[in-house]
């Protein structure tokens, strides 16, 4: 099978030498055919010869017929395959073609030099393409070389140089087999590394996961047992203490309503509130008049307010309108055409001695709130503000909570002194509450009791409260929700 063909022309005393590897060649004056002659002694022909060589083997497959072309001196007929050292030529005209197949070699060429056998055409071909520069030569006569110079090479030679090749093959691929497997094992090593980096993370992360939940419970923990000392700390100087008097008057005529026995008179300095509301005895059915020296009806009562800012402190109704908890005051105020007039309401805040003026601005109709209003010229600037919080889910069954107040006024701060000095206050002010409250502000004891426990239940008005176990309180309390 033919790999391509060398063709020499000749016309005239014109020659040159081509190689072509393309199954089709095409020689005329034609500007598209592969080999282009002019000549003036062939006129109107554009293409002279077609070779193809599909079949693996040159063959003419068309030519021009008016140029009477010739093969080997005999007349050209179409498919006569065209061998090694062929000759086409149209003598009328001076032209012919030589054929040289890459493949055949030659026999009608020899030498005596003692220099390797090269063949005549392959040196025509090597300056031909060196002339010409064409890289489709240069290739052959680069394979042609190549062939002819295997020819002079012995079989010994080859044969060694045939192990020599296998031995060095056979050591690379030894060496690629090793490194490859060195590779493999370096992969495996690292995947499985990788796989036990990626455990060792995963397990990083579930304890440091763990240990960041185990932190916060930590502070979950330390936030609720300090909670109650720390909002002592930051709010409970503005934890304020009520105190108020107030009497009855005759609707009508705006009277003092009196007592009509004096045996009956009741102190305005006995407690109020029980600590237990349900156990508040019904009192008996007192005369009271407008007329006569009898003592005047008259009660103080005592609570708690927190500062929200502005002048403004927030308290329960209860606290400024005693006397709508009172079953016996509201008794006398339905037998005497009565009301209840407010003598007096002044509010004391801890580590300040002086009392500030309190006026009520509204009052709960349906929740048991009231708003008071001290002026705020007056109040001291390190009073801290109490924030109010509105978000209604703040109150939930198991959250936390922190009580700050005055229960039972007087008595609960004088138990937070020593006996002796007890003992001795209410010697010099036992007769007068006002007084002794007076006289603690001014010894800055008014404290507010701090209690700390959980929501264990709810209703509409009422949060039902049960303290920490290991305060000494009452297993549930009642606490207003204002209060909180």
């Amino acid at each position: 099978m033919a790999s391509g063909i060398i063709i020499h022309v000749t016309v005239g005393l014109e020659k040159r030498t081509e190689f072509f590897a393309q199954e089709r060649i095409r020689i005329g004056s034609d500007s598209t055919c592969d080999i282009q002659i002019h000549t003036s002694s062939v006129r109107d022909v554009n293409v002279w010869l077609e070779l193809d060589s599909s079949d693996g083997q040159y063959r003419v497959i068309d030519f021009a017929q008016e140029l009477g072309f010739e093969i080997n001196e005999k007349p050209l007929r179409r498919y006569v395959p065209v061998s090694d050292s062929d000759t086409i030529a149209a003598p009328e005209n001076s032209i012919s073609f030589d054929f040289f197949s890459l493949e055949a070699k030659s026999a009608l060429i020899t030498t005596n030099r003692a220099q390797p056998h090269i063949s005549q055409f392959i040196e025509d071909a090597a300056i031909e393409s060196y002339g010409s520069a064409k890289r489709d030569d240069a290739k052959a006569f680069l394979r042609e070389f190549t062939r002819e110079l295997a020819r002079e090479i012995s079989w010994t030679t080859k044969l060694i140089t045939l192990v020599i090749v296998v031995a060095f093959l056979t050591g690379i691929l030894y060496i690629g087999y090793a490194v490859n497997k060195e590779l493999k094992e370096a992969r495996e090593q690292a995947k499985v590394q990788s796989e036990t980096i990626k455990s060792l993370e995963e397990k990083l992360g579930q304890a440091s996961t763990q240990l960041g939940e185990l932190d916060k419970s930590n502070k979950d923990i330390i936030k609720t047992v300090s909670l109650a000392p720390n909002l002592r700390v930051a709010y409970g100087n503005s934890i304020g203490l009520i105190v108020g008097v107030y009497d009855l008057v005759d609707r009508r005529n705006g009277k003092v309503l009196r007592y009509a026995d004096p045996a009956l008179y009741r102190s305005p300095y006995e407690p109020q509130a029980p600590e237990n509301p349900d156990a508040l005895p019904s009192r008996p059915q007192v005369g009271v008049t407008t007329d006569g020296n009898g003592p005047t009806v008259e009660y103080d009562f005592i609570g708690t307010c927190f500062y929200v800012g502005g002048g403004y402190v927030v308290t329960n109704r209860h606290v400024v309108r005693p006397w709508e908890e009172d079953d016996g005051v509201k008794q006398m105020m339905a037998a005497g055409n009565a009301r209840a007039r407010v003598k007096k309401l002044v509010v004391y805040f801890p580590n300040h001695p002086q009392p500030f003026p309190l006026s009520i601005k509204s009052l709960g109709t349906r929740e048991d709130l009231a708003v008071g209003f001290i002026d705020p010229e007056t109040v001291p600037e390190d009073l801290p503000v109490v924030p109010l919080d509105t978000d209604t889910a703040a109150v939930e069954i198991g959250k936390t909570v922190v009580t700050m107040g005055y229960p039972n006024g007087p008595d609960r701060l004088l138990a937070m002194v020593d006996d002796a000095e007890a003992r001795s206050i209410n010697q010099r002010f036992g007769n007068s509450r006002q007084d002794l409250i007076n006289f603690l502000a001014q010894s800055q004891k008014i404290v507010p009791l701090t209690t700390q426990g959980s929501i264990t239940d709810l209703d509409s008005r009422r949060i039902v409260h049960a303290p920490a176990p290991q305060r000494a309180a009452p297993a549930r309390r009642y606490l207003d929700k204002a209060a909180k």
